[in-house]
């Protein structure tokens, strides 16, 4: 199957086997500046590159994991981090790229939970939250076993839960959203505003930030806690109203490693007080940043077998 996952700072494309390994590997830095023309042409790059392999023939679907919005049922995507593409018709234009190949669309964290179930942190799993921290957070979610991805396929986008009192608007217009906070671009304003400044001759990245936070700087432990608060109040919440009892964070941000999962587990204490929300464990993704790949694919596997949709649970569409 052949993977592509958008995000707003890569556009990455992969062949992916039935079994959930990644043959080849295609990549880009998102345009996310750019207009339609330029974002379009880079999606025609990794795809391109994918076709140039000798394992193009064998492929007979294509998944589509973006970061959102996203409207799943009208193949479009109007990514709150990529403004030049608003109900931009991504599902035709890939299978246009592609030469008429089936696609399915769905959002970046809901291919995240599905490569996570096929394959990673979530294979025993019943109820789960699968969140990506990266340029956004997103969401997706695992319940009773079943993939939950709602009408539009934007069920679990948890970044755009308000957890906090603010004055300044969020990507998405509203205010308070643990994206706020807990985003990569968040946590470098973040240090940068408590007076962090990067190593010399280095970008105010969250990769950075993360740095100096190992190296016991202040400000930048001050940041990835304020990002650890906004993800646990939004797991604790989930948990509160779908009794998910385990939580996987992956994306770039979740490579920073114990700076941001040692606060994040003690909040998630703090936030998670009812009994039946207590249990609930935090993990890494199991794949890193290539869950949303290995989730897109499984998309793309499930048109190829004539799954029903959702696909109930993963694994058995690689089984049967």
């Amino acid at each position: 199957m052949a993977a592509l996952d958008v995000g707003g700072t890569k556009i990455a494309g992969a062949l992916i086997a039935p079994d959930g390994r990644i043959l080849k590997r295609a990549l880009r830095p998102t345009p996310a500046k750019e207009d339609e023309t330029v974002l379009l042409a880079t999606l025609a790059e990794v795809l391109g590159e994918l076709q140039s392999t000798p394992l193009w023939p064998e492929v007979r679907a294509v998944g589509v994991g973006s970061t959102g919005p996203v409207d799943a049922a009208a193949g479009t995507v109007s990514p709150v981090n990529i403004p030049g593409w608003r109900s931009f018709p991504i599902t035709k234009e890939v299978g246009r790229l592609s030469g008429g190949l089936p696609v399915r669309l769905v959002g970046d964290a809901v291919a995240m939970a599905m490569g996570e179930h096929w394959c990673g942190a979530a294979r025993e799993a019943s109820n789960a939250l699968c969140m990506v921290v990266s340029t956004g957070v997103g969401g997706g979610l695992l319940i009773d076993g079943r993939i939950h991805s709602g009408p539009t396929g934007n069920a679990g986008h948890i970044g755009h839960i308000s957890v906090e009192i603010s004055e300044t608007l969020c990507v998405c217009g509203a205010r308070g959203c643990i994206e706020q906070a807990a985003s990569g671009p968040a946590i470098t304003r973040t240090a940068l505003a408590l007076g962090w400044k990067p190593p010399q001759g280095e970008e105010a990245t969250a990769q950075a930030v993360a740095t100096s936070a190992r190296q016991r700087n202040k400000a930048a432990i001050a940041a990835f806690d304020r990002a650890a608060r906004a993800l646990a109040a939004g797991v604790a919440a989930t948990a509160h109203l779908l009794e998910i009892n385990l939580a996987i964070i992956g994306g770039g941000v979740a490579e920073a490693g114990a700076v941001l999962f040692e606060p994040l587990r003690a909040h998630l204490q703090e936030y998670a007080t009812l009994p039946f929300a207590t249990p609930c464990q935090i993990r890494p993704a199991a794949l890193s940043r290539d869950a949303g790949l290995v989730g897109a694919a499984a998309a793309a596997l499930a048109i190829d077998q004539e799954r029903p949709w959702p696909l109930s649970p993963v694994r058995e569409a690689v089984t049967r």
